[in-house]
């Protein structure tokens, strides 16, 4: 398959301007195969051009990046959307996931680069905080959040805002219809862990109508649905850890889940669960669970504001969660998301819209990948393979031409004595 071929079929789906078609098109070729380094020399080595194009893309059209993803994004939410049935095992047919991830950046050179607590020790990065789509179990990254330093925003004159100002904000934003058409807000849930237990997060989500479960933090204050009927509204809140201690009579129940990997092993948990209520948020179902080979760990309490589920289908739904760990973790392994040597938070930005673009692409069926190929590295590698024949047509096309033979052989004597 030629190279052309495929940068036809990419420049049908991105709709960019005519001058910047071909360097949008090998840019985004280039993130679509595998390779060993991404960088803007193996770039421009790849599609056969200079460096500069590529350069002055990431540095001077960020919005084309921009408008590429929320594009891409739009149109395969709505193939997705055209027949929509619940995810496994579940009532809602959409979720929507938030977590924040990391890239790692050498030094503080970079702008907007900033130092972080992570583990044992401290990692130098930017932050981004990413909202994903799941429709049929196929996961969209939306338009990530960055988040900007305070010397970043000092010298820019912009607002200093916290990652969970931003995350409300762009939930307030989010427009669903514009991806998925027409939908029952109620067959929406929005998963999170307990890094976004956050009062503004919550409710800016219950005021869109969709249903919300997330993780809580030990401390969290919740009622009991028998304290909310004899108490005031301000009083006899407590830390859902001590609510669970104070209600022992709430048995444990065992349940088995079957993982979603390919041995589909059965994870067993242990789970305890009543109704009550979320402070500023409302009547929620409560859920303390943890592994049962390990009662020694770390329990983990779930809040879920839809009360047609059982405590069975909130921990089945919270591990859809996992999802984005798995596409962080591909985006950073076969895409290049942490390599970037650019220094400007601009050109910064518009590689990691180029990446999700990637993404989006290697899912919406390119040619020569077959339907089996489930993994990221794998349509990878398959373009990879198509892409090789290449050269060899070239020759065998060169060969069949009159005097091909000798101008080959002067071609290969050219090329060793360069060498």
């Amino acid at each position: 398959m030629q190279t052309r071929t495929l940068q036809t079929w990419i420049a049908r789906h991105i709709r960019v301007r005519l001058r910047l078609q071909q360097v949008c098109t090998s840019s985004l070729l280039f993130l679509m195969v595998v390779t060993t380094k991404h960088s803007l020399e193996h770039a421009a080595r790849f599609a056969g051009l200079h460096t500069s194009p590529f350069s002055k893309l990431l540095k001077y059209h960020g919005n084309v990046a921009v408008s590429t993803l929320e594009s891409l994004s739009k149109q395969q939410a709505k193939q997705l959307a055209k027949a929509l049935h619940p995810l496994k095992g579940l009532p809602w047919k959409i979720a929507l996931i938030v977590d924040s991830t990391l890239q790692r950046r050498a030094s503080l050179q970079p702008d907007n680069a900033k130092r972080f607590k992570h583990g044992n020790g401290f990692v130098i990065g930017h932050p981004w905080t990413n909202i994903v789509l799941i429709i049929h179990d196929m996961l969209i990254p939306l338009r990530p959040i960055p988040f900007y330093s305070q010397p970043y925003c000092r010298d820019h004159e912009c607002d200093d805002q916290t990652e969970h100002d931003l995350v409300v904000d762009s939930l307030g934003q989010l427009n669903l219809e514009d991806s998925i058409g027409s939908h029952d807000p109620r067959d929406v849930i929005v998963l999170a862990d307990s890094g976004y237990e956050n009062k503004k997060i919550e409710k800016a989500i219950v005021n869109k109508r969709w249903h919300v479960l997330i993780a809580l933090g030990k401390t969290r204050r919740v009622k009991s649905e028998a304290l909310s009927l004899t108490t005031p509204t301000s009083r006899q809140w407590c830390p859902i850890a001590t609510c669970f201690r104070n209600h022992r009579r709430l048995k444990w129940h065992t349940i088995r889940v079957t993982t979603h990997g390919a041995k589909h092993k059965r994870m067993v948990f242990r789970i305890r669960d009543t109704m009550g209520y979320l402070r500023y948020v409302g009547q929620v179902q409560l859920v303390c669970s943890e592994l049962r080979n390990r009662p020694e760990g770390r329990r983990k309490y779930l809040a879920c504001s839809d009360m047609r589920v059982s405590a069975r289908q909130i921990i089945i739904g919270y591990r859809l969660r996992w999802a984005i760990e798995l596409f962080h973790k591909n985006v950073k392994q076969h895409l290049g998301f942490e390599e970037v040597a650019t220094s400007g938070c601009g050109a910064v930005m518009s590689h990691v819209y180029w990446v999700y673009c990637a993404y989006i692409l290697l899912h919406m069926s390119p040619p020569r990948v077959s339907p089996e190929a489930k993994s990221l590295g794998d349509k990878q590698r398959q373009l990879q393979q198509a892409l090789a024949h290449k050269e060899k047509r070239r020759i065998l096309q060169k060969l069949t031409q009159i005097g091909g033979v000798q101008r080959y052989k002067d071609e290969l004597r050219q090329a060793l004595a360069d060498a």
